[in-house]
């Protein structure tokens, strides 16, 4: 009897196991566009493209805020307590702790 319990067991468990491996597809509907839709879509791009032109000194995403790859867009942290060796703030005291 306990045999043939865990023989069940087994079979459910490895049956289980094989499902869960399993991965579903989706499908994806495009969605349609109008030629309103377009008109607008390009008239905002036409303003961040003006807004990066006209902006030499920083560099923006599309959506219009800072891009953070360029050196004149990062913000530099100063701290007053310690340093660790490779020049990060030692969070151990009590200065760097924000």
């Amino acid at each position: 009897m306990k045999k043939l319990l865990v023989a069940i067991l087994l079979i459910a468990g490895s049956f289980g196991y094989a499902n869960a491996q399993t991965t579903t597809t989706t499908t994806h509907k495009k969605a349609k566009t109008t030629a309103v839709a377009n008109k607008a879509a390009t008239s905002t791009a036409s303003k961040t493209k003006m807004e990066k032109s006209t902006s030499t000194s920083t560099h923006l995403k599309a959506d219009g805020t800072a891009d953070k790859r360029y050196k004149e867009n990062k913000v530099k942290t100063t701290t007053t307590g310690p340093l660790k060796k490779d020049g990060t703030a030692d969070k151990r005291y009590k200065a760097n702790k924000k």
